[in-house]
């Protein structure tokens, strides 16, 4: 006779072991070590209390990050794939920024970031046994503002001059010049309305 607590056990251990959260791709040995030396000292300096964007700067294009002339960048920002990041000129990100960029993240210019923001490339299949990951792009276009801790989620396309309101959860594509606000977050008014 079977133990049915033990036989459950089995099938729910086997289900964690069938996880494929990461499509490996193939890549060379460089691309390795440039991985372990950026996760070993770049994203912990990057992510450091000390000021200065100018350093920052140079450190993500080491890295393989695509980034325009002028701006600010503040402490505690968190990258995780420089590789996958292209940034405008004159943007300005704010503390404790996370951009999760396990698939490319495309920031126009004069973007604003602020505090506490956090954008996400990716999202788990529930549907599926093997919970896979999947990964989807992200396009903040020109002149956008991202309020203090707002969420972007994966494939979100942000058009020109839009904004996401304090605390919003931004998914698909929003209009140009739209705020919004909410979780999840819906179209509250044009920049150019005259209401409040």
């Amino acid at each position: 006779m079977i133990n049915i607590d033990i036989y459950l056990s089995k099938i729910v251990m086997a289900k964690y072991q069938m996880l494929n959260l990461y499509v490996r791709k193939k890549s060379s040995i460089s691309r390795n070590f440039n991985k372990i030396i950026w996760f070993l000292f770049g994203k912990p300096l990057l992510a450091s209390f000390i000021p200065g964007t100018y350093w920052r700067k140079i450190l993500l294009k080491i890295f393989g990050a695509k980034i325009g002339l002028g701006g600010k960048i503040k402490s505690r920002l968190f990258i995780s794939e420089p590789w996958n990041l292209e940034v405008g000129d004159h943007c300005w990100f704010g503390e404790d920024l996370w951009i999760d960029n396990l698939s490319m993240v495309y920031i126009g210019d004069r973007v604003c970031l602020s505090q506490g923001v956090y954008i996400c490339t990716g999202n788990h299949n529930y549907r599926k046994e093997t919970f896979d990951l999947e990964l989807k792009n992200i396009i903040i276009e020109d002149d956008c503002w991202i309020a203090a801790k707002s969420i972007i989620a994966p494939g979100t396309i942000m058009k020109r001059g839009s904004v996401a309101s304090l605390g919003s959860l931004i998914s698909g594509n929003i209009e140009e010049y739209g705020i919004y606000k909410g979780n999840p977050a819906k179209l509250f008014k044009k920049r150019n309305d005259k209401f409040n």
